[in-house]
């Protein structure tokens, strides 16, 4: 063993992560703290390799899955949390070294929750869909971009891409709507930048198709109505390990699909939805969700009658987050139980 940890006794460590200076808080099997540090990030590694096994805490943040992967690879046991989760640990003011013995001290709290961490397939698909999720927005700015452009020559434009993609060439062609030339080179500009925009979209659905086709996990949370490729995948990589969770519902609440309680006195105050969580995968749902609710009329399963019983009792978009809820506790009870979904038994 190195000279630099032979004289530490770790049992639990918290890191407090950044790019470049890492703060360290260890403590001994009694409680007592047997190590402050501030490390680079090569004599991290330096560090880690020549310790001891010991249980590792650090937040969810920007680079914890790497070092997750890389402290296990080293025959640690790592352990994520959320960061609003240690926050109640840190004493008096915030500093790096604060934030370290606060995690140290969370992570070994028995009811603490805890962030799956990711492999590196999940990792793939979850840039894959990040990607994507840029280009759709550069997309939709561009085209309000567009749109409010034309809007002050008086010319108005439908809202959605396919619109714009077919009224702008018309615009072009129309030479008596009084558009100069210059605005014409820009539109036509804006139109082709679009056009490549649209088929980098298209490569990133294909290959997103494809993922879909090749993990059994997306395969299996595809049988679920209102549930396709984008959505499944995204789900795979989001959620890691489904034994993060103990149920149905406490999935649910990750991705913020529950109400909010305000609850004291024995008396229960629900509220809004928590909108906590993910907000990629829970728009993911609660669109999947309306896409059911267009086609509930002509079902008679037992899910669409529940969807029925719903929309005639309350507004529609409660509805789809009432479905978007129950569509997420099917994803925990599949791929627990790693069955597709039956339509009869729902």
């Amino acid at each position: 063993m190195n000279n630099t940890t032979k004289d530490f006794q770790v049992s639990v460590l918290g890191i407090d992560l950044a790019k470049n200076s890492f703060q360290l808080h260890g403590v001994n099997a009694a409680g007592q703290r047997s190590i402050k540090k501030t490390l680079t990030r090569q004599k991290l590694k330096e560090f880690m390799v020549n310790l001891s096994p010991c249980l590792i805490g650090m937040e969810a943040c920007s680079s914890a899955h790497y070092w997750a992967r890389l402290f296990q690879s080293y025959g640690h046991k790592v352990k994520l949390m959320a960061p609003q989760f240690v926050k109640p640990y840190v004493k008096s003011n915030k500093n790096d070294a604060a934030d370290a013995e606060a995690i140290c001290e969370a992570v070994q709290r028995p009811n603490m929750r805890f962030v799956g961490i990711k492999n590196i397939e999940q990792q793939d698909i979850q840039s894959l869909h990040r990607m994507r999720s840029l280009a759709v927005g550069t997309r939709t700015a561009m085209i309000n971009q567009a749109r409010g452009l034309l809007s002050e020559y008086g010319i108005t434009v439908p809202k959605g891409p396919c619109s714009i993609m077919k009224k702008i060439p018309l615009i072009l062609e129309d030479g008596e709507n009084g558009l100069s030339m210059y605005f014409r080179e820009l539109l036509m500009d804006l139109y082709e930048e679009l056009q490549r925009i649209n088929e980098k979209i298209a490569k990133f659905d294909q290959k997103i198709a494809r993922l879909s086709e090749e993990n059994e996990e997306a395969k299996r949370l595809k049988t679920i109505p209102g549930i396709g490729p984008v959505t499944a995948t995204a789900l795979i990589s989001a959620i890691g390990s489904i034994d993060s969770f103990k149920n149905g519902k406490e999935l649910a609440a990750w991705l913020g699909l529950v109400p909010r309680q305000h609850s004291t006195g024995g008396r229960n105050t629900l509220l809004g939805i928590s909108k906590r969580g993910d907000t990629y995968l829970r728009s993911l749902l609660i669109h999947g969700a309306r896409t059911v609710q267009r086609h509930v009329e002509r079902k008679s399963d037992k899910t669409s009658a529940w969807l029925k019983s719903v929309m005639n009792r309350r507004h529609k978009n409660v509805a789809a987050v009432a479905l978007a809820n129950k569509m997420a506790r099917t994803v925990f009870a599949l791929l627990k139980t790693k069955e597709d979904f039956q339509l009869s038994a729902a």
